[in-house]
Order: structure tokens, then sequence, then C-alpha cells
């Protein structure tokens, strides 16, 4: 039984390792819960169908630090990393346009972490369970009109113009939910306060 001792004791400081291994990796990162709600603001001087293709890249960058428990998990200024995913154009009799967008990543002073987060609000627009961003149309008008054949002419005239897009101006505010767990390391932290000092002085 003497002669096992060496194995155990080795077998037990090993155990003991991985464990503060494991503590250590935790430690070194800091997590965001699915749910949280980012708030940023649009990096674009107008962003809709009518200026982007399917595919292209936006920014919002946040306009609020994101903390916990006393501990700040996404710093002010940070960068959220946007793509056009799907769109819809008004039609020229009924419809609404709409936009889509998917919002895949955040890039912090240290790296780029991957997230997955929806679109819940964008300024003046309503905004779809599905994170569609609605145009605000004249659907309704146009059907009344279209039934008084005195206001024919005026439609007729008007015909060749679709309903208004959804467009993104420079600094509209826009609010996304996280839809799944965000696990930040904390080098992706480096330099954040440099990041928040300088977002707060362009701010004023």
């Amino acid at each position: 039984m003497t002669s096992k001792t060496p194995y155990v004791i080795a077998f037990l400081l090993c155990a003991t390792l991985m464990g503060r291994a494991q503590q250590v990796t935790v430690n070194d990162e800091r997590f965001v819960p699915a749910g949280t709600i980012l708030g940023c603001t649009i990096d674009e001087p107008n962003f809709s169908s009518q200026t982007a293709r399917q595919g292209d890249p936006l920014l919002c960058k946040t306009n609020s630090a994101v903390a916990m428990f006393g501990r700040q998990l996404i710093p002010r200024g940070a960068s959220l990393s946007g793509r056009l995913r799907n769109y819809r154009d008004p039609g020229h009799f009924v419809g609404k346009g709409w936009i889509l967008l998917e919002f895949t990543s955040v890039t912090l002073p240290g790296g780029t972490i991957p997230l997955d987060a929806r679109v819940i609000s964008a300024g003046p627009y309503r905004v779809d369970r599905d994170g569609k961003i609605q145009g605000r149309g004249h659907a309704k008008r146009d059907a009344v009109e279209w039934a008084f054949p005195i206001l024919w002419p005026e439609k007729v005239l008007t015909l060749p113009a679709r309903g208004p897009l959804p467009a993104l101006k420079a600094e509209t505010r826009v609010e996304l939910r996280l839809m799944e767990d965000l696990m930040i390391p904390e080098s992706a932290y480096l330099n954040s306060s440099r990041l928040t000092t300088k977002s707060s002085a362009s701010g004023r």
C-alpha cells in the first residue's frame, strides 16, 4: 500500500492543478447573460435599401456602459458590428417596406467577440418580433383614396412613386437584445478605460 502512495499524491496534485486552471479560465472571462439590452447609436449618415446592398456592414456604437454587480461588462463606445441581412421595398399600390439587420460581433479595445443580438427598437420606426424595422408607409391612406373615383387622376400621377423607405439616419438610437449568453475574455478589456474616457469626451 505504501508503494501506491506516490501515485495517489500525484493524482491529487494533478486534480488540484486542473481545478485551479478551470477556475482561472472562468475568472478570466466576464459573463453577459442572454436578454441583456444593448443601446447603441448608428454610425452611418443614411442606411437603407437604397444606400446599401444585402450583406453590407453597419457599425453601431454603444451609448452607455453595460454593468452588473458593480462590474463593467461592455464599455461605452464599443462597436457593435451588423449587416443588412434582408429587406423589402414598399410597393406602388400597397405594402410597407422593411429592413432586417443582423448583429454578429462586438469590438472592444483588446479584440472582437462574436455575439447574437436582435434589434428591438430603432428610432421612430416600429420593430416586429422578428427584428424587422418597419417603414411607416401609407397603405391605409392609399386604400381609402382609391375608393373615391374623384381622386384617381391624382393617384395615377403618383403611381411611379413608392412609399417611404425605412432609413436609419446618423445618430439614430437602436436597442438590441442579446439572444445568447456572451463570454468576454479579460484580454478584450485592454485600454477599455481609455476608450470610455474618449467616448465620454466626444459626447460632450
